[in-house]
């Protein structure tokens, strides 16, 4: 059985993600925004038992930084064992830039 690795957010992961939740009620859509919030966190407690699941960031090319594709959405983590840190997510079409 693969090992469980512990899930962290970085503070601008939940930044976006209240971001969106915003613009989703801001559009008189509150329903689809929370749907998409539990639509993500699904998808990250996968990451759990299958961290390599998401691929290389191709921006960066670092086996360590992966995203799982979520459309419309890129969720960006860093793989660092035992631990998986969330770091973005952002609409998938972005190039991701980070300092």
């Amino acid at each position: 059985m693969p090992r469980k690795y512990k899930i962290t957010f970085a503070a601008s992961a939940v930044q976006d993600l209240e971001a969106i939740r915003r613009w989703y009620a801001n559009q008189q859509n509150p329903e689809t925004g929370e749907r998409f919030l539990e639509q993500v966190l699904s998808a990250v407690e996968r990451l759990t038992d299958f961290p390599e699941i998401g691929r290389i960031v191709p921006e960066f090319g670092i086996a360590t930084l992966r995203e799982i594709v979520h459309p419309p959405f890129r969720i960006v983590y860093r793989l660092d064992k035992p631990r998986i840190r969330i770091v973005r997510v952002w609409r998938s079409e972005r190039i991701l830039n980070m300092p």
